[in-house]
């Protein structure tokens, strides 16, 4: 033993793995795991959110009350092909666009407010 040894510990070699179960069909199933569980996880749910906000978007109507993303609440006032046009207070309209609309608001929600 020297001083060496002292500092830093000596590595010795390990004997061989095992013949079986270290293969390459091995190595490939953490990361399809990982792929999977990222799928369920987080993919899938942000995909279902995008197809209930799609649906929501297509099922506006004239006079529907709205929250926008920037906190704007208003009434439906005209439906474009991108935009909507929404009035905030009386001849205050705003032209936001559709992806924009957070949520549809119960009919009366403005009006109690």
């Amino acid at each position: 033993m020297n001083l060496l040894d002292l500092v830093v510990s000596p590595a010795y070699a390990q004997a061989a793995a095992p013949a079986g179960g270290t293969g390459f069909g091995m190595s490939l199933l953490f990361p399809i795991l990982l792929i999977g569980v990222m799928y369920f996880l987080m993919i899938r749910p942000q995909m279902k959110r995008q197809k209930e906000h799609r649906a929501m978007l297509e099922k506006l109507a004239k006079g529907d009350e709205v929250l926008t993303n920037g906190g704007i609440a208003g009434t439906v006032s005209d439906i474009g092909e991108n935009f909507i046009t929404v009035e905030i207070a009386d001849n205050v309209r705003i032209r936001v666009q559709k992806g924009a609309i957070a949520n549809v608001l119960p009919k009366g929600t403005l009006k109690s407010a």
